[in-house]
């Protein structure tokens, strides 16, 4: 009858684990800043074709990992997917590599997630890394002559003075990061999804110290005069994260709770303010799937700049800093952990499966993560705890 008529399976993300975020400037990070992508996401991948107890890959082991789909923004070109998989997996586990951009570890889940459900495969690791400090030099064009390509700090000062949102509430929302950040780490939130790396054990931008005064004195970063600062956006990170994406039939054999992937959705907007891109997606999302944000339980959303954070959660009427406190990043984002662009929706993943399923008391049901990408994209992906 054609391939219209194949049936539909869920995925379901049944293990999630990350590197340590580490700035590139940070004094800890000089211990692994000749890192090249691979040599990030290996391990993550190792951990996760090992987790839990061995049973998703390796010899004698009953469910291969069919293939490895990673997001990086700024790599080294070539394929970090099939490099990193040869050397964390070996020989027998193709690769492909995806971007897009600051969502492209999002991306690479998402397509992981419709090759599951499309049965085209039954295992699948997915998910992003950036190594900045390897990367290549300064940045493709994120659109054409004629459209507007503002850098990504410019953008943010656009979208601040264009929603009013101001230097205080903008310094506000990148404390509260911090201090989410920071209280997590210190109560191990974060552990049982870490993998050392070049003996890096821990993220190490969070800052227990940051405070109202300290904020107040970053000058502005990228206009003269504006309200975006060093000190309300996010740092330049090196990092991998990803997770492994199952068939619901391998899920049940296993025996594992997980995050069945409900749906997904991209949108365009106005690249001269590329940070509203997660608004439409976030919205087309949940329409389409008969749910309105009430009903979810968490939202994770890239914290590239506080200014973007909060004109994306005004449009959509959240209020991270009041009644969806508990709601909205609330582990803390980029802005306290850090940025690895290509990781950095992969790493939204990894905080809802610990927020909604290997947390002793899960969240909620309902989880969704989002990003804001260059050129005006928004990607977003709906998930629900299952098992």
């Amino acid at each position: 009858m054609g391939d219209r008529d194949e049936p539909v399976m869920d995925a379901v993300i049944v293990a999630a684990r990350r590197t340590p975020v580490i700035p590139v400037a940070a004094e800890p990070a000089a211990r692994h800043r000749f890192l090249h992508p691979h040599e990030l996401a290996a391990p993550v991948l190792a951990a996760l074709a090992g987790e839990p107890g061995g049973e998703l890959a390796g010899p004698g082991a009953g469910v291969p990992v069919d293939d490895v789909v990673l997001g990086c923004a700024r790599g080294p070109g070539g394929d970090v997917a099939r490099v990193a998989a040869l050397a964390g997996l070996g020989i027998d586990v193709p690769g492909v590599s995806v971007d897009r951009q600051c969502g492209s570890g999002l991306e690479a889940i998402r397509l992981a997630s419709a090759l599951v459900a499309a049965g085209a495969a039954d295992v699948v690791l997915a998910g992003g890394v950036e190594s900045a400090s390897t990367g290549l030099p300064g940045r493709a064009s994120f659109a054409p002559p004629g459209f507007p390509d503002p850098e990504m700090g410019c953008a943010a000062e656009d979208l601040a003075r264009e929603r009013g949102i101001s230097r205080e509430r903008q310094d506000a929302y990148a404390l509260r990061s911090h201090r989410l950040a920071a209280a997590a780490r210190a109560e191990g939130a974060f552990d049982a999804e870490l993998v050392a790396v070049a003996g890096l054990v821990r993220d190490e931008r969070p800052r227990t110290a940051m405070n109202p005064a300290l904020l107040a004195r970053f000058p502005a970063a990228f206009t003269p005069g504006g309200s975006v600062t060093a000190g309300n956006t996010s740092g330049i990170s090196d990092g991998a994260a990803a997770v492994a994406v199952v068939s619901e039939s391998v899920r049940a054999r296993l025996g594992l709770p997980g995050l069945r992937v409900v749906g997904s959705a991209v949108a365009g907007v106005d690249p001269a303010l590329p940070g509203l891109g997660p608004v439409p997606a976030v919205r087309n999302l949940v329409r389409r799937h008969g749910l309105t944000l009430d009903d979810v339980a968490v939202l994770e959303i890239t914290e590239a700049f506080a200014a973007q954070v909060l004109a994306c959660t005004d449009e959509l009427g959240l209020d991270p800093s009041g009644a969806d406190d508990a709601r909205v990043c609330p582990q803390g984002g980029a802005i306290g952990l850090g940025h690895p662009w290509g990781a950095s929706g992969a790493l939204l993943v990894v905080r809802l499966f610990a927020e909604l399923v290997r947390a002793p008391r899960p969240l909620g049901r309902y989880g969704l993560a989002t990003c804001a990408v260059g050129g005006g994209q928004g990607i977003a992906l709906l998930v629900e705890r299952v098992g």
